[in-house]
């Protein structure tokens, strides 16, 4: 079985009839923006906006010590993501009213980027990488939003198409991966997974190099094009420099400490689902299953080829993304390649066997192009009006969520009534930042892994919120003097029956307690209340 020409045709099953209409170009393209294009929900998109807006108040300083909790005020805080933050307070700013739009253009435009650069890599015909963007985007959509992790998408998208030209013999390319790492670096913490995936890509085709030494007849079985030792020596060289300078970045090797760490957490991978592995009990995990389902049954029918290299990068990651929820995203990236050119043969066996001539598929585009055309019209409308009112409008949006936006209007007319050391659900933290600028949280997204000394901040939290016998003795600890906690849970019926502590609102998502005369003397050093 040879693999498809680069213009699309199976050299295999015979002229394939070309789908010669833009407009169903257009309208997948119109499905992929659609599913791109998500609303500001993502619980730690809070704290990176406040980092951004405060960044350029600073000019770009980075702060030493972390300055948005009161429970780790001490912790030397490495931002992973400081320039994306930087950006996106950016086009926060500059939007006035409509920053909030901008800032879901660029997760989008990221997002869709990110998506039809990779499958540019398969070869195929544009409505069949289209097709197959669309799918995968769809199986992606629990992960979408505005998630940093996406410019990490973006950059393994970028490898994929440095190592495919690599393969068609274009050899300068490989020296654009180190100013590719160390823009990424400086973007999101997740260069490490590119660094995997080169050194995946390196590692067996050193293998499949010694494997020809032994066996050299077993090159002409292949297909796939291996990179020879004049092309490897160099990949392996620009892939070194390239990890070197993800170095340059304003924490040095603290950033790569940082990733490590958190990586080596286990009470952290144990309780935060994203680091669980995939589960039928969730979307996400059903939307993989099937996913996985459908490139295994197109890989029964139609995968008849030797290509160790990519089987061997498609195992890796398939592995990583069956270990945690939050590499599925990944996963799709790096085998979209493959489910491009199944699709691609699929429909030239299709067209084959249904004996479809030009005409033929011309109305089966037209055919497929009306379907696609009602979809948009159906779904379309109601999802992009949502989108809208978030980038507009988010005080009325976040009503409609779980988020306590109710809670947080009140906060901000009645300050005068709070303290400064509030206890509050996981999922509030960038919430909060985000919506009342100067509040100190408990805890948000940046820190689970943090830890100093006797305080692991992140199971003190679970120890006090999310148990069903809440340990108050961390209230005094951590100096709490308020609360904003979900109804009804464990430790706000406690507070409820405790003495000194007062209700001050409610309503149908969360309850806000107050701490009366609350003593600020036993604060544990570097936890002094801020005035």
């Amino acid at each position: 079985m040879k693999r498809p020409r680069r213009n699309g045709s199976s050299v295999d099953s015979g002229q394939m009839p070309a789908i010669h209409t833009s407009a169903l170009n257009a309208l997948l393209l119109l499905i992929i923006v659609n599913f791109a294009l998500q609303p500001l929900t993502e619980p730690d998109f809070g704290w990176h906006l406040r980092t951004g807006l405060d960044l350029l108040v600073s000019g770009g300083q980075l702060p030493a010590l972390d300055p948005y909790s009161h429970t780790m005020p001490d912790w030397p805080w490495v931002e992973h993501a400081w320039l994306t933050d930087l950006v996106l307070g950016w086009l926060y700013r500059i939007g006035g009213s409509a920053g909030g739009l901008l800032v879901i253009a660029f997760f989008g435009l990221v997002t869709a980027a990110a998506w039809i650069i990779a499958a540019r890599t398969g070869q195929a015909i544009w409505p069949v990488r289209l097709v197959v963007c669309v799918l995968s985007l769809w199986v992606a959509l629990p992960f979408l939003g505005a998630r940093t992790q996406v410019v990490t998408l973006l950059g393994m998208a970028v490898v994929l198409v440095v190592l495919d030209r690599l393969r068609q013999g274009t050899r300068w390319i490989i020296w654009l991966l180190p100013p590719i790492f160390l823009l990424w670096a400086n973007l999101h913490g997740g260069f490490t997974a590119g660094l995997f995936l080169l050194a995946v890509v390196i590692g067996l085709n050193w293998c499949v190099a010694m494997v020809f030494r032994v066996w050299p007849d077993a090159q002409r079985r292949l297909d796939e094009r291996d990179l020879p030792s004049p092309d490897l020596w160099p990949l392996t060289l620009a892939t070194g420099l390239a990890g070197l300078a993800t170095l340059l970045n304003p924490y040095g090797w603290r950033l790569h400490q940082e990733i490590l760490d958190s990586l080596a957490n286990q009470f952290m991978v144990s309780m935060l689902q994203e680091w669980q592995p995939p589960s039928l009990e969730t979307l996400a995990g059903r939307l993989f299953v099937i996913y996985l389902g459908g490139l295994t049954v197109a890989a029964v029918l139609w995968y008849r080829r030797l290509e160790p290299v990519r089987i061997g990068v498609f195992v890796a990651f398939l592995f990583v993304a069956c270990r945690h929820l939050r590499n599925i995203p990944i996963f799709l990236i790096v085998s979209l390649p493959l489910a491009v050119e199944l699709l691609q043969i699929g429909y030239g066996r299709m067209a084959s066997a249904l004996k479809l001539r030009q005409r033929g598929a011309a109305w089966g585009g037209l055919g497929v192009t009306a379907a696609l055309a009602l979809l948009l019209v159906v779904l379309g409308p109601d999802h992009l009006r949502d989108v809208w009112r978030f980038g507009v409008t988010p005080d009325v949006a976040f009503r409609q969520t779980s988020y306590p936006i109710e809670a947080v209007e009140w906060i901000r007319a009645h300050r005068d009534r709070l303290g400064s050391r509030p206890v509050h659900d996981y999922q509030y933290g960038g919430f909060l930042l985000w919506q009342v600028p100067g509040i100190k949280t408990f805890i948000d997204g940046r820190m689970p892994a943090w830890q100093i000394g006797d305080r692991w901040i992140f199971k003190n939290y679970v120890d006090l919120v999310s148990a069903s016998v809440p340990r108050t003795d961390l209230l005094d600890k951590y100096a709490v003097d308020w609360a904003l906690l979900k109804r009804e849970t464990a430790l706000a019926t406690v507070l409820a029956s405790t003495p000194g502590w007062e209700k001050e609102y409610e309503d149908r998502k969360v309850v806000v307690y107050v701490k009366r005369n609350s003593p600020v003397e036993n604060v544990i050093p570097g936890l002094e209340p801020s005035r």
